[in-house]
């Protein structure tokens, strides 16, 4: 199965026309000190191009888990990675599988085919759910860099981690994106359900 085939059975759902290329994936896995983390967590991992280079690079005895939410991919991550925890499930909902803080978050989510409250919501529930020394990194299509839900995205992002930087062009992708790589997790009166926290008594 492809992703393109995916993207028409679910355009706002799957966000990408072809799988993101082995240079992204570099790209998307470069300095986040993945050989060295205790768990790391993917979202939107599609047709597992990040989950590859992730399983290669992840210690053996390290905690790897995926949430998808298409059923289709899912069989097949399930399939292609049998040591892997793969759920089905929406992305804000990652802290039902990830019970203890996590060192790195990879996404592949399309987050420029998300409501503005979406964006929250998963944002918000990677927040919760890093270590305070955590990473987070995720990927955009340059030609949306400047509509407004990429905009809100960026902004979003710069508001929820101490440090952010983007990358040049992937121009061996297609089409071309650029990576976030996020770091230092910036908490906002969210618990890790990205719910409103109780207030200290």
């Amino acid at each position: 199965m492809s992703i393109t085939t995916e993207f028409f059975r679910h355009p706002m759902r799957t966000g990408a026309v072809a799988a993101s290329s082995p240079r992204l994936a570099v790209a998307m896995t470069a300095g986040l000190g993945i050989e060295n983390a205790d768990s790391v967590v993917e979202l939107g991992p599609g047709t597992g191009v990040f989950t590859e280079v992730l399983s290669r690079l992840l210690a053996p005895d390290a905690f790897f888990a995926a949430v998808e939410v298409n059923s289709r991919l899912v069989r097949e991550l399930r399939g292609r990675f049998p040591t892997l925890h793969v759920a089905e499930d929406s992305a804000e909902h990652l802290s039902t599988y990830a019970t203890t803080p996590v060192d790195v978050v990879v996404s592949g989510l399309p987050w420029t085919a998300m409501s503005a409250v979406r964006q929250e919501k998963v944002l918000s529930a990677v927040c919760a759910t890093l270590c305070p020394q955590g990473r987070f990194t995720t990927f955009a299509y340059a030609h949306t860099a400047w509509t407004p839900p990429a905009r809100r995205f960026a902004r979003l992002l710069r508001s929820r981690f101490a440090v952010v930087e983007r990358t040049r062009v992937v121009w061996q992708n297609l089409p071309p994106a650029y990576v976030y790589r996020a770091a230092l997790p910036v908490l906002t009166g969210l618990d890790r359900y990205g719910q409103p926290a109780a207030a200290a008594s």
